[in-house]
């Protein structure tokens, strides 16, 4: 009988030690479940930007190219 009340002491002890590792593992999930997310926040800012820039970038070619037309009236 000792034996048996033994053994299921031991199962207890595992069980428990699986419960707690389960939840540490939930709790890592959780955090690199966050920095994922995070990270596709940034990831979509920097595609604005990107796209932002693009149109600065276009919009100074295009008054960059007025500019040497409006300087080309006054050449000699």
């Amino acid at each position: 009988m000792q034996e048996i009340v033994s053994a299921i002491r031991h199962v207890t002890d595992i069980m428990s030690e699986i419960s707690a590792a389960s939840a540490e593992q939930s709790q890592g999930i959780e955090q690199v479940h966050l920095a994922i997310t995070q990270m596709d926040e940034v990831t979509q800012q920097n595609s604005a930007l990107v796209e932002q820039a693009t149109a600065a970038a276009e919009s100074l070619e295009e008054q960059s190219e007025n500019l040497t037309k409006s300087v080309c009236a006054f050449k000699m």
